[in-house]
C-alpha cells in the first residue's frame, strides 16, 4: 500500500518491564519516518507483540507473562480511535497458556490465534461482534501431542561453529508463532523447543484446529518465525533461533504438509560463536527478505529468484543490541528494528532498486522495545 505524505499514520511500540513501561503510541511522519511521541498506556505487563485489526478499530496485544489465572498469560484488546490513534482498553482474557509470544487474527477477524511459549501451545479466541475477545474456544498442547521434549541436547547441528545457543531447548515445547497460510485452511504453529512446524487444518465456521502435522527442523534448530512468499503461496520460508539459518520450504496448500527445499545461514560466512536470529519480513515487492540476528546485532538481506531461492547480499548493523523484532511502514520505505537492550528503535530508509539499508540517524527512545506495528488510516 502506498501512503500519501499527508497520511494519517500511528505507529504502537510493545515492550519488556521494568525498563519498558508498557505501550507507547506515535504518529508517523510519512516523509522522513521521524516517529513523534503521542502517549504510553501502562495497561497489562509485557505487551510484547501486536497486532491491528484489518479496519484499524482495535489492537490486539500479548502480554508475555504468567501472572493470571493458572499461571497463564493475557492477551488485551484495545479500541483504537481513528483520527488521533488514541487507545482505550477494552479487556484482557486469559491466552490458554504462559507467556503468549505472538498472536494474529484470521481473515474474516472473527478469531485470534495465541502462540503461548511457556508449555508450548496455541490457542483459539473467538472475538465478539464489538471487537473484544472470548475465553479461549480451544487450547492444543503440544507435548500431548508430540512429546516433551526434542531430541536435541547439543547447539544446533547447522549452527555457526562455537555457538552455545541452546536456551530454548530445555526439554519441554515453545511455541513461538501462530498464523494461517495464504488459503487460510490451515493454522501452523512453529515450535522452538520441538524443533517443530504444525500445520493444523483450520475450520474457518467454528474455529477449530484438527488433523495436526508435523515437519521437523534441521537438528536442534529452534524454528521461531516464519513468512509465505507474497506472490509465490506455496513457499514458506522459516526463520531458525538457535542455528541462525534460513529455511526454505515447500507447501502443499491442499494437505498442509510442508517439505524441505533449502537452508542457508543468516551470519555472514566465516562467523564463529553465538547469535539468535528472532524475526523476518518480506519487502512489498517480495524480491527482498530480511532476518534480525542477535548478538550479532544485524539485519540480513535476502534477494529471491523467480524461482524463489536465496541469495545473500549482505549484513546491515542494527545501530543496536538485541534486535528483538521490526517492521515496515505502510509505504514500505522505512524500517524500524527494535534494539530491546539499547532501549531505543533504529530507523532505516529502503533502497527500492536493490533492497539496501540506509540509517537515517534516527534514533526512537522506548525502554526494552519488544515489537512494533503501524496503522494508516
Amino acid at each position: 500500500m502506498t501512503v500519501k505524505p499527508n497520511a494519517n499514520v500511528h505507529a504502537y511500540v510493545g515492550s519488556y518491564s521494568p525498563n519498558g513501561q508498557g505501550l507507547y503510541s506515535f504518529s508517523q511522519d510519512p516523509i522522513d519516518g521521524a516517529l513523534r511521541p503521542l502517549g504510553l498506556h501502562a495497561g497489562p505487563p509485557n505487551p510484547s507483540w501486536l497486532c491491528p485489526a484489518a479496519d484499524g478499530t482495535r489492537l490486539y496485544v500479548a502480554n508475555e507473562f504468567d501472572g493470571a489465572a493458572g499461571g497463564c498469560g493475557q492477551l488485551t484488546a484495545y479500541a483504537r480511535e481513528g483520527k488521533s490513534g488514541a487507545l482505550t482498553l477494552m479487556q484482557s482474557v486469559s491466552s490458554g497458556g504462559a507467556a503468549p509470544a505472538h498472536l494474529s487474527l484470521s481473515f474474516d477477524q472473527r478469531f485470534v490465534f495465541a502462540a503461548n511459549y511457556g508449555g508450548g501451545s496455541v490457542a483459539v479466541l473467538p472475538v465478539a461482534a464489538d471487537g473484544s475477545l472470548n475465553e479461549p474456544l480451544t487450547v492444543s498442547r503440544h507435548a500431548e501431542l508430540f512429546g516433551a521434549a526434542s531430541s536435541a541436547s547439543q547447539p544446533a547441528a547447522l549452527a555457526a561453529p562455537g555457538s552455545f545457543a541452546i536456551s530454548g531447548h530445555d526439554g519441554g515445547p515453545h511455541a513461538h508463532m501462530a498464523q494461517l497460510d495464504p488459503s487460510g485452511r490451515f493454522l501452523l504453529v512453529s515450535d522452538l523447543g520441538l524443533d517443530l512446524m504444525i500445520s493444523w487444518r483450520f475450520d474457518a465456521a467454528s474455529g477449530q484446529l484438527t488433523a495436526p502435522q508435523s515437519w521437523r527442523a534441521s537438528s536442534g534448530a529452534g524454528p521461531r518465525h516464519f513468512a509465505f512468499h507474497p506472490q509465490r503461496a506455496e513457499l514458506c520460508y522459516v526463520l531458525n533461533e538457535e542455528a541462525s539459518t534460513l529455511a526454505c520450504l515447500h507447501f502443499d496448500a491442499q494437505t498442509g504438509r510442508l517439505s524441505t527445499l533449502a537452508e542457508v545461514s543468516s551470519l555472514p560466512e566465516g562467523f564463529k560463536g553465538s547469535s539468535f536470529a528472532s524475526d523476518l519480513r518480506f519487502s512489498a515487492d517480495g524480491r527482498f527478505l530480511y532476518c534480525l540476528n542477535r548478538l550479532h546485532d544485524s539485519i540480513a538481506i535476502f534477494a529471491l529468484a523467480p524461482d524463489g531461492s536465496l541469495a545473500l547480499r549482505g549484513h546491515e548493523w542494527t545501530r543496536g543490541s538485541y534486535p528483538r523484532s521490526f517492521a515496515f511502514d505502510p509505504s514500505g520505505r522505512f524500517l524500524y528494528v527494535c534494539n530491546q537492550r539499547s532501549d531505543h528503535l533504529a530507523v532505516f530508509a529502503v533502497q527500492a532498486g536493490d533492497g539496501g539499508l540506509a540509517f537515517t540517524g534516527q534514533y526512537v527512545a522506548v525502554g526494552s522495545p519488544a515489537a512494533i506495528c503501524f496503522v494508516a488510516v
